[in-house]
């Protein structure tokens, strides 16, 4: 095994595993926040790597019952592909996957989370090519499929703006499809050639677009900002008004949309 990637807290068991989370949970509570959502570790397999992949089913599972304890609802599970080069055909990247997110269905039950899908993209030569579920009508398949072996509303969609840019997506229209099924966001933007992560408007995504795709969505929940790009791109003094300004960013949507409270 990669000792590299290994961590004590998904080496612990139980209480010792949960003592990881807990500083989230009383951070949350020290400023009156909510744990909207949360991200799993990833990749969430390696390919070749079978032993490996079987480890990492435990922390997915044990990531689970972090978020549970911590009240954060909704995690987002990347989806099992492999990368360019080891791609999986289409019906057994099916298969791999609905066999083990059906296996992450009896511990999101128990801790009360929702387990939610990610569009992802690979890349070769400096080109990017889709992956999984990036392909929307495959998407919302997944979704449905397994909210159907769930028994109940236990999986949804987290949209990756900057993704969906990559591969040439219209964000609109991405989000009338996915529909319903969206319970969270990850928002950046980019250069529509690297995934850069920046703040939106710093790169070439049609934001008044996804401004009517939040307005047609009648979407209430959190804006997630992943611009970790941005923040790097700054020194750190101005790391303040930069997160202001994402925040405000978020706001704005908000208020563009006619989605305030």
């Amino acid at each position: 095994m990669k000792a590299k990637l290994r961590s004590p807290a998904f080496e612990a068991e139980g209480e010792a595993c949960l003592r990881y989370f807990r500083p989230y949970k009383d951070a949350a509570e020290k400023y009156g926040l909510c744990n909207y959502q949360a991200h799993a570790p990833f990749p969430s397999s390696i390919a070749g790597e079978d032993e490996y992949s079987e480890f990492l089913m435990q922390v997915l599972e044990k990531t689970i019952m972090g978020c549970g304890s911590i009240g954060c609802s909704r995690l987002v599970i990347h989806p099992f592909f492999n990368g360019y080069d080891k791609a999986m055909d289409p019906d057994e990247e099916w298969a791999v996957n609905m066999d083990r997110y059906t296996r992450l269905i009896p511990a999101a039950k128990k801790y009360g989370v929702r387990i939610l899908l990610e569009n992802m993209f690979s890349g070769r030569r400096g080109k990017i090519y889709s992956a999984c579920c990036s392909d929307f009508d495959i998407a919302c398949r997944y979704v449905d499929e397994l909210n159907k072996l769930a028994g109940e509303e236990r999986f949804g969609f987290c949209l990756d703006t900057g993704h969906a840019l990559l591969l040439g997506k219209d964000i609109r229209n991405v989000m009338a499809m996915l529909g319903k099924r969206i319970l969270a966001f990850h928002i950046h933007d980019n250069n529509g050639v690297s995934d850069q992560h920046v703040a939106p408007y710093t790169g070439i995504l049609d934001w008044d677009r996804f401004v009517d795709g939040l307005k047609r969505l009648d979407y209430h929940g959190a804006l997630s900002f992943e611009t970790d790009g941005a923040v790097r791109a700054f020194p750190q003094e101005l790391h303040p008004e930069l997160l202001r300004l994402i925040a405000r960013t978020g706001k704005f949507f908000i208020r563009k949309a006619g989605l305030e409270a």
